[in-house]
């Protein structure tokens, strides 16, 4: 019972004789080695394979990281633009009811990208690449028409009226409810276009790389976006505490808050607002471009550079500002058409 084991194994396959101690012994004899060399060698063995499969996986979420950051960067445009929108879901609200109303739209927008658009994007990069060329152009379009709108309430004075629901509200708490699913509904579709834009960046690597980077930019997103909405509405409040106070500098920085805001908040929704056309705009020329039509978006190419050549240190951003406002231009000519469409078919889009 004691000795080595060998044989046929229950399938009648011949096995080798299992090492009993002795063996141990004898080889650590013969090869004038400490048997404690030999199973320290070995650890040291499993310790390297470990250590090289901690690089292995560190480089992987190094690379699906980097993914996420490019990612997150080409959708910078929706994302000055939806922190630019939400702030105007708190106003009118009793200043304690602002972060909460700001807490229901950021865990609304988590929710529509991990639970909805999360698995449609990874289900769609499996099944259907083919079809996100067209949806992320139908996005494009979506954005124009929104800077196209928004950029005509400049041009004309007139605003679009909030719906119906919310002037008819009848207490603050149906007007709380009634904003809440407003902005989340309206940030499905920008957070859509997000995922979009972040799909078509990781479109390249492996299922569990694109969920991960996804992922990573759901959260990172929401948390940049709400973030920032949670600072600009309590600013003004800060500014006041800090007037309060009696120290000078205290009452010039609260000052500053409380009368800086208001154009802070016109300034950010005019840099969303161009964004959504450059954004808009870039992404359908793009498109444009995978289906053989690429001279558009390749003369707004050689004119930014061929202006930025003459301009030293700064040469590549002006190439880019260029393209950029080339781009935006467009995204206004497509919104203008879109409006103009669906002017023409009776469909009231406010």
């Amino acid at each position: 019972m004691g000795g080595a084991i060998s044989g046929n194994d229950l399938t009648g396959t011949r096995v080798a004789p299992s090492r009993t101690s002795a063996d141990w012994m004898a080889q650590s004899a013969a090869s004038n080695r400490p048997l404690g060399g030999i199973m320290s060698g070995g650890l040291l063995a499993l310790l390297d394979d470990v250590a090289a499969l901690a690089k292995v996986a560190a480089a992987s979420i190094d690379d699906a990281a980097g993914m996420a950051a490019k990612a997150s960067a080409k959708a910078a445009g929706i994302v000055i633009d939806d922190t630019a929108v939400t702030p105007r879901y708190v106003v009118g609200f009793a200043a304690d009811r602002e972060l909460p109303i700001v807490g229901k739209i950021a865990y609304g927008s988590l929710k529509n990208k991990l639970i909805f658009l999360l698995p449609g994007a990874l289900l769609l990069s499996a099944f259907a690449p083919w079809a996100i060329t067209p949806l992320l152009m139908a996005g494009g379009v979506f954005l124009c028409f929104e800077g196209y709108v928004k950029a005509h309430e400049w041009m004309s004075g007139v605003k679009v009226e909030e719906t119906a629901a919310a002037v008819t509200a009848s207490s603050a708490k149906e007007l709380e409810d009634v904003r809440v699913a407003g902005a989340i509904r309206t940030d499905m579709i920008l957070s859509a276009e997000i995922m979009a834009i972040s799909l078509a960046t990781v479109s390249g690597a492996s299922f569990a790389m694109q969920a991960f980077a996804l992922a990573v930019v759901a959260v990172l997103v929401t948390a940049v976006v709400y973030g920032l909405v949670a600072a600009i509405v309590k600013a003004d409040d800060l500014g006041v505490r800090l007037v309060r106070r009696e120290s000078g500098v205290s009452k010039k920085l609260g000052n500053a808050l409380v009368y800086g805001m208001p154009p802070f908040l016109n300034a950010l929704s005019v840099i969303g607002t161009l964004a959504m056309l450059w954004v808009g705009g870039g992404i359908i020329l793009h498109g444009l471009a995978q289906y053989g039509l690429s001279a558009p978006e390749h003369a707004l190419e050689v004119a930014g550079k061929a202006v930025g050549g003459f301009i030293p240190v700064i040469g590549g951003f002006v190439a880019w500002l260029i393209a950029a406002a080339g781009a935006g231009v467009f995204g206004f000519v497509v919104g203008w058409i879109t409006a103009k469409a669906l002017e023409l078919a009776g469909v009231d889009a406010h």
